[in-house]
């Protein structure tokens, strides 16, 4: 069976591009607990958008489905799941609080992994929530021709749980040794957690829940008010190609882990970088700024069109109407054009279209 200790990395050489994204993120954490402080408002908002973004994009990578405003509904608890996709999605939003409010208390252990596996197929009529897999699973690819294409198989069943003990005792080993840093070794427990494949179903959105835990475990808890889930979710194809080089001569131990590494960490550094936009806008809108002043730096920042739920996301500091009002009177003073009416009512900066 493959072993997994991860005192190798020790021995290892990272780039310059590498080194540069752990830098820039150790310096935007050092930053973090000043925001943490002062801005307990934006905060709230930050988090309670960042949790319907993560429960929706976790869920859509794997294919899993429901309208927008039921999304809104479940992960508000405002409704109950009315087939198996929203029992899926509400089955995340659980283990996505749990993990948010209860971090500390979440040890990486493989009995506490099978119990955050448990609570997120609970709602299903499955059988196997929080049990490792039974029978063998790979991971393919239907190719244009209907043909299936084998991308990747994993370990066989009877050498998962073992394999799971490993990884969470090593990686255990590896902190304490601080042989390497968490930020680069993180990645790396994520990536032979994917490749073990350890569960029937849910190991994609398993993986991005524990990147969450162990990522405010080591105190790196941007994800709480930034949805790292959305920003994988835009660059999937991105986050599988990584994923396929960096298992190659994985069975063996051969494999280079380093395009999934830098993959993470600009991901991670991505959402460091909005989750400072965010909460200084105010301030890049002056001492003595409005809510108009507000708006009007988000719109004069934005490329494209937006809507006033995109301003709001942007702008946290800001009630619904007093966004409302400043595009109201943006759109009167003809810095940007309304297009569309109601639900379906967007903007686009009038400099664009001219």
């Amino acid at each position: 069976m493959r072993s997994f200790d991860y005192s190798y990395l020790s021995l290892r050489t990272w780039d310059n591009e590498i080194l540069s994204y752990v830098a820039k993120i150790h310096e935007y954490k050092g930053k973090q607990e000043l925001y943490l402080r002062q801005k307990p408002v934006e905060l709230e908002r930050l988090v309670e958008v960042a949790k319907v973004q993560s429960t929706e994009s976790s869920n859509r990578i794997e294919g899993i489905i429901t309208t927008k405003s039921r999304l809104q509904q479940l992960v508000e608890d405002k409704t109950t799941p009315r087939n198996r996709d929203e029992k899926e999605i509400l089955g995340y939003r659980n283990v996505l609080n749990l993990i948010h409010e209860n971090y500390e208390y979440i040890p990486f252990r493989s009995n506490y992994i099978l119990q955050l596996h448990r609570d997120l197929l609970q709602y299903t009529e499955l059988t196997y929530g929080g049990k490792y897999k039974t029978i063998p699973n790979e991971i393919d690819a239907v190719l244009p021709n209907g043909e299936k294409r084998i991308l990747f198989k994993p370990l066989e069943p009877y050498e998962t749980p073992g394999a799971i003990e490993q990884i969470c005792d090593s990686y255990q080993r590896a902190l304490e040794q601080e042989i390497v840093d968490p930020l680069i070794l993180i990645p790396c427990v994520i990536l032979d957690f994917l490749c073990v494949h350890p569960f029937n179903d849910g190991n994609g959105r398993m993986s991005r829940l524990l990147t969450l835990l162990l990522l405010y475990r080591n105190d790196y808890v941007v994800g709480k008010y930034i949805s790292i889930e959305k920003e994988i979710s835009e660059t999937k194809e991105v986050y599988y190609q990584t994923l396929a080089q960096a298992d190659l001569g994985w069975h063996e131990g051969a494999n280079d882990p380093k395009p999934f590494i830098k993959y993470m960490l600009g991901i991670i550094l991505k959402c460091y970088r909005e989750f400072e936009d965010r909460l200084t806008i105010s301030e890049k809108s002056g001492k003595r700024s409005t809510s108009y002043d507000v708006v009007k730096t988000y719109v004069n920042n934005t490329i494209g069109t937006f809507t006033k739920k995109d301003a709001m996301e942007n702008c946290p500091s800001l009630g619904s109407s007093s966004v409302e009002s400043a595009l109201k009177k943006l759109v009167e003073e003809g810095a940007i054009i309304r297009k569309g009416k109601g639900r379906a009512s967007h903007y686009v900066r009038k400099d664009a279209v001219e």
